[in-house]
């Protein structure tokens, strides 16, 4: 959500973005579009996954942070222990500005450290106040610990301190403004926000302490870096952070204007898709709200209506002067599932669904299996594709059902057989059909299949080998023991015969086929399983938990590498059927702090003991399809 919000003559736009790890994308949209990344922590709670993902995301921008400890009325808040773990996590440019008076039932004020001045609040009523006594020394100690920090960051500063001069609070907060914009402190506020106690206070402190809009790099036409300053009368460079799909509305485009005015009823270049657009009513959002608008100025945040094919990430710019900024880092997807519509009115309209649904949200991916024909939808986790899936149902009446994704599993041969011969004779009323054929068929390491002839004295014309090749070909796909395709083998046409009347193209097709999987069966048929390589980063504290549910899960681990941040990088080969929900998995055992990434590797022989399950749940499924139609 876009809130802003006007504050002693100052536009702040707040960006709301959801904490939990599936909606990380949400995240990194909202960090690449805003200046400062205000982040809030729960006062029971401390450093949650959440939390880091967050400093992660500021971090990997170079954004300016701020941490809330919010929900300081609730029961178990504890502002100092939660103060204490940030500090540890995250550096000691953690420090205290607004700290609370009291928690949970008794939490009744906040104080300005660096004023030392404190506000009490009754019911709506708020009063300003000396420090209690009964915290006056707490405090003292946090300012100290505060001033030595601005301090540190300040040469002036701290020669005046080393020799004990006084230093005025409004120096401490030029002082502590310079140290946040240069990302060399991170202030801490305290607060309840849905009892409105703490806000006003950061509203002053945001105005006060955190850096306005900054300059952005763009490219130009040439591919060179240019700087472009917040100015409303430069050149025009908007960033599209985020796409809403209404199905009232049509599509909603939200942007940032990095530079110059962009202005409604005109018209403006997508930079990255070389298309016009024309930019028709401008809206700035609050909420669920639209507010109509003349124009949208650098460092603004506004709305438009129904462009044709801008994107999330795209650049709006004049087409006489082309500027690419950078898009949105969005993290890769870690879950699939198999989508199926309900009806077949689900089925007419899934397609533009789910297009108009990836519109919305970069983070899900759609793509149809080769190997299976499935439709996949992938997200970041389980949840994140129900969700997408809910929301497509709400928004579009699309509805579908979902299964994990069917393996794609291979079959092939562990034998070589020769001389696997099959004669197709059939007479009917008229001419009759005649298809004589002798097939060599041995496995093959590279490749997935060959087709070979050593036919010798003319026995089968030339012209049937297709027919036969054909054949073969068809019988790869059907399958010899579950009815997934065979690959990994070299088939030889050696011998047959023919007749002059009866013998045809079709004749030689079904011999083809059927001397194939005669052969097949006797040639002692494996079932190959796809194997991924997944990679796997993890805090050390949890690397023997990961190798020990990799083991569980059939995984050869190749190598472990420890990382700088205190993460280690676990290498492993696992199989595509073990690691299906490897996403929620891997949060459970790690509590949100792991990541992975997989990538197809090869085929290899299922264990023995696990064939029979595949062949008896492969023709289940068969059985169920086909009740289906």
């Amino acid at each position: 959500s876009v809130a802003p919000i006007e504050w002693r003559e100052t536009k702040i736009n707040l960006l709301d973005s959801p904490g939990y790890a599936d909606f990380l994308g949400e995240v990194k949209g909202a960090m690449r579009t805003c200046d400062v990344a205000l982040i809030l922590m729960d006062a029971s709670a401390g450093v949650e996954v959440g939390t880091e993902q967050a400093w992660q995301a500021a971090d990997d921008l170079q954004r300016v942070r701020a941490l809330f400890v919010n929900k300081m009325d609730r029961e178990n808040a504890n502002f100092a222990s939660t103060f204490a773990a940030a500090r540890d996590r995250f550096g000691s440019s953690v420090v205290p500005v607004f700290v609370p008076i009291g928690a949970e039932k008794e939490f009744r004020g906040v104080v300005d450290v660096l004023a030392r001045r404190a506000y009490l609040f009754d019911g709506a009523n708020e009063s300003e106040s000396d420090v209690p006594s009964e915290i006056s020394d707490e405090i003292e100690e946090l300012r100290t610990q505060l001033v030595e920090s601005i301090c540190e960051n300040d040469e002036e500063l701290m020669l005046r301190y080393l020799e004990d001069e006084a230093i005025d609070v409004a120096e401490l907060r030029q002082g502590l403004r310079s140290g946040v914009a240069a990302g060399q402190l991170v202030p801490v506020f305290a607060g309840s926000a849905t009892t409105n106690r703490g806000t006003k206070q950061l509203l002053d402190a945001i105005v006060d302490c955190f850096p306005g809009p900054g300059p952005a790099i763009a490219k130009n036409a040439k591919g060179d870096a240019v700087t472009l300053q917040p100015d409303p009368s430069g050149p025009l460079a908007a960033l599209v952070f985020k796409t809403v799909a209404d199905p009232y509305v049509g599509k909603l485009s939200y942007f940032r204007v990095f530079s110059g005015t962009i202005k409604s009823d005109t018209h403006a270049y997508d930079a990255q898709k070389a298309h016009d657009e024309r930019i028709g009513q401008l809206y700035m959002v609050r909420g669920k709200e639209q507010i109509a608008v003349g124009e949208v100025r650098a460092g603004d945040i506004g709305a438009v209506a129904k462009l044709q094919v801008v994107a999330t990430g795209d650049t709006l710019c004049d087409e006489n002067n082309l500027l690419t900024l950078d898009g949105i880092d969005f993290p890769a997807p870690a879950f699939s599932a198999a989508v199926h519509p309900k009806t077949k009115s689900d089925l007419d309209k899934m397609g533009s669904a789910i297009q108009r649904l990836l519109e919305e949200d970069p983070t899900l991916h759609i793509r149809r299996s080769d190997e299976t024909g499935e439709t996949l939808v992938s997200g970041l986790g389980e949840s994140h594709v129900q969700i997408g899936l809910e929301r497509m149902a709400r928004k579009f009446g699309v509805n579908v059902e979902t299964e994990l994704p069917t393996v794609p599993y291979r079959e092939t041969i562990s034998m070589p057989v020769k001389g696997v011969e099959y004669k197709h004779k059939k007479q009917t009323g008229g001419h009759g059909q005649y298809g004589h054929v002798f097939l060599d068929i041995e496995p093959m390491e590279d490749g997935d299949f060959e087709f070979a002839e050593k036919v010798v004295g003319g026995v089968v014309p030339k012209g049937y080998f297709p027919a036969v090749e054909k054949g073969v070909r068809e019988a790869l796909d059907e399958g010899i023991l579950a009815g997934f395709p065979v690959s990994k083998l070299r088939v030889t046409l050696t011998d047959g015969s023919y007749h002059a009347v009866d013998s045809s193209e079709m004749a030689f097709k079904i011999a083809g086929a059927q001397a194939f999987k005669k052969g097949a069966l006797a040639a002692k048929p494996i079932i190959l399983e796809p194997m991924m390589r997944l990679r796997v980063t993890v805090p050390e504290a949890y690397v023997g938990d990961v190798m020990s549910d990799l083991n569980g899960k059939r995984a050869h681990v190749q190598g472990m590498e420890p990382n700088d941040n205190g993460t280690t990088t676990i290498d492993s080969i696992a199989p595509a059927a073990e690691i299906q929900r490897y996403a929620t998995d891997l949060r459970s055992i790690t509590q949100g702090r792991g990541s992975f990434t997989t990538e197809f590797s090869h085929y290899q022989p299922v264990p023995a003991h696990l064939t029979d399950v595949i062949i008896a749940s492969a023709k289940a499924r068969a059985e169920a399809q086909q009740a289906a139609v």
